[in-house]
């Protein structure tokens, strides 16, 4: 036999379902400011929940000097790649809302996207200075910041404000970054070693003149490696499924490149330039 609930119940409930009311129109409210509403703070690393933001980087187009015809082609297409990486970072950028730690946006995007771009503006500078002067200093405008963002939500690095637009790279949406690195289990357990394949011994003999320039550049391979069994060794048990990829392997093999490249740069200004060498630049991780 069923019972009326006493006066004092039906208060309660009236009460709840109001609470739930608010709850829902707040998650409402909470939606229309993530989607519209930028920080009102200029405070460099200020929370805000207005998104993922985007990443801006300094235009390379504006600073080169006068492009030689025969370097015009692949200057090109340098510069357009420097925009795709910008469109990639950006989607990954959104893409990864919600992962990582503190310093997850800098170490599996920015990080990243900075040593891609360092190869990048070098191969610019190399084909320039193949018939005219080498321009110096691209390197300065490789890095990229984290513009008008919030915070990639599962407490990523915070976005600073930057002044002034992206001239040259706008409209660029997106980077995919190391996107499509699968089957990483995360850098949860023992932390394993990063070994990489080795560069010394594929090289032909080394002209006298370049035998500094590519010693040092040798050095500066282990050194990487080094760096990165370091960072390996130091975020066990950070990130996501595919952190050692994103953070670790991916920004490696970047720098293996761009330094290979300068060793066969140097081979090559007094004999025949060494081919292939960029296939020696990914490394592994071996538990």
């Amino acid at each position: 036999m069923s019972r009326a609930l006493p006066k004092y119940n039906k208060r309660r409930v009236t009460f709840i379902g109001g609470a739930a009311a608010v709850a829902l129109s707040g998650t409402v409210i909470a939606g229309f400011a993530l989607a519209g509403e930028g920080s009102k703070s200029d405070g460099a690393g200020a929370r805000t929940l207005a998104g993922p933001g985007t990443i801006t980087c300094p235009d390379v187009r504006s600073k080169l000097p006068a492009v030689p015809a025969s370097a015009k082609a692949e200057v090109d297409r340098n510069l357009t790649l420097l925009n795709t990486q910008i469109q990639e970072a950006n989607k990954r950028l959104v893409d990864t809302v919600g992962q990582g730690g503190p310093n997850f946006v800098q170490n599996a995007i920015l990080g990243p996207l900075k040593d891609k771009r360092v190869a990048t503006v070098n191969r610019i500078a190399t084909a320039i200075g193949r018939t005219a002067a080498k321009p110096q200093g691209l390197d300065a405008l490789a890095a990229c910041t984290l513009n008008g963002a919030g915070t990639n939500a599962g407490g990523g690095a915070a976005g600073k404000p930057q002044a002034g637009g992206n001239a040259g790279n706008a409209g660029n949406a997106g980077n995919a970054g190391n996107a499509g690195n699968n089957g990483n289990a995360g850098n949860g357990g023992a932390a394993g070693t990063i070994t990489c394949p080795d560069v010394r011994s594929k090289l032909p003999a080394v002209p006298a003149s370049a035998k500094a320039e590519v010693d040092r550049n040798l050095t500066l391979l282990n050194t990487q490696i080094q760096e990165a069994n370091k960072r390996l060794v130091d975020t066990v048990g950070q990130g996501g499924p595919n952190f050692v990829q994103n953070a670790i392997l991916g920004p490696l093999k970047d720098k293996r490149v761009a330094t290979v490249n300068r060793i066969a740069t140097a081979i090559g200004r007094t004999a025949a330039k060494p081919q292939g060498l960029d296939s020696l630049a990914a490394c592994t991780l071996t538990k």
